[in-house]
């Protein structure tokens, strides 16, 4: 395993380019703050150098924030005070979404993939690991794929990490998500915190919701709950393991 220092002293640096790609979009993105312990410990875990937008995210922020909160991405979040972002109910970090052990061991891979961010609705994005196809998921390795949770299924979205980042920034999640808005969500969501989701009933995968997601009912849930309810929905309509989602 490479030494933290070599992790982060790279001559080419991504965070630099990635603030003025920030500063730039007229997406709504808000930069959380880092603990620079967790984020070290976690780089090391990765073995992702702070050459990769993921290894920048991981070492220099807590998570962004993008469109109020709608979807969540991961990095190193400090203050963890309550209410912080790495506090009860704040933002968890990238190493607690993935399980990564306490201390730094060698032997521990993501196998299935590494999620790198949620959304409200209980969506998973994640970069595959090395055999998706063991672990049936679509896509190469290093793809991001996204679990849906209108489909309870993952599809490859045929980008890499940086790629997947910049399609945001760019404004890429409005055609995403198209159909699956309702009057007043910026309200729902911005009364959510970091460890919240909103669960819909009848579900986003039923027939109703997906006619009209705005005659659904909502409610504020753990997203720990969220994932796990999407995970017995697939196993009882289909037999079919999502696998893992995230440890939010």
């Amino acid at each position: 395993m490479r030494e933290i220092d070599e992790l982060i002293n790279v001559e080419d640096p991504a965070w630099p380019l990635l603030v003025q790609e920030l500063s730039g979009t007229g997406v709504p993105v808000e930069v959380l703050p880092v603990d620079a312990a967790a984020a070290r410990a976690c780089l090391g875990q990765l073995q992702v150098s702070a050459r990769s937008n993921l290894g920048g995210i991981v070492l220099h922020c807590g998570g962004l924030l993008v469109d109020g909160g709608w979807l969540r991405i991961y990095g190193s979040p400090g203050d963890a005070g309550p209410g912080g972002p790495g506090g009860p109910g704040g933002l968890p970090g990238l190493a607690e979404v993935n399980a990564m052990p306490a201390s730094l061991d060698p032997a521990w891979r993501p196998e299935a993939g590494l999620v790198v961010a949620h959304d409200v609705l209980g969506g998973v994005f994640a970069l595959n690991g090395s055999d998706p196809l063991r672990h049936g998921r679509p896509g190469e390795p290093g793809e991001v794929v996204h679990f849906a949770p209108d489909s309870l299924g993952w599809e490859a979205l045929g980008a890499g990490h940086s790629a997947w980042l910049s399609w945001i920034l760019a404004g890429g999640l409005q055609e995403f998500y198209e159909g699956l808005g309702w009057d007043g969500r910026h309200d729902e969501v911005a009364a959510l915190n970091g460890r919240q989701g909103l669960s819909f009933f009848p579900p986003l995968w039923s027939a109703e919701a997906r006619r009209d997601p705005s005659a659904t009912s909502r409610r504020p849930v753990p997203m720990a709950e969220l994932l796990g309810l999407a995970r017995e929905s697939c196993l009882r309509l289909d037999g079919t393991d999502p696998g893992f989602l995230g440890a939010a």
